[in-house]
């Protein structure tokens, strides 16, 4: 199977751009966010759903790129394989686009 390169032009590859843009610019906010005391955070569940919300892509290169919950080995297991999922999703969506 190969992704259709109509795939491209769809708002879902647009809307799939935007969530991992947000999930990138995310864990930016909340690793500047954990250097001071007492700022709000972003919850790690947050984090979670926004990687489940077609954002894994975004959040997984923010964290190695940011050095940001890599130490938490349920970030490190759990986002790839969400990385994984959305990817199939998104394989599944484009047989039927």
């Amino acid at each position: 199977m190969d992704i259709d390169s109509s795939l491209l032009e769809t708002p879902i590859f647009f809307l799939f751009l935007a969530l991992n843009i947000v999930a990138f610019l995310l864990i930016l906010w909340d690793k500047t966010q954990s250097r001071k005391s007492g700022a709000e955070r972003v919850s790690e569940g947050a984090l979670f759903f926004m990687a489940t919300l077609f954002g894994s892509i975004g959040l997984y290169l923010g964290m190695l790129v940011f050095r940001h919950k890599t130490r938490k080995w349920y970030f490190m297991i759990g986002i790839p394989m969400l990385v994984v999922e959305n990817m199939a999703t998104l394989l599944l969506l484009s047989q039927y686009l």
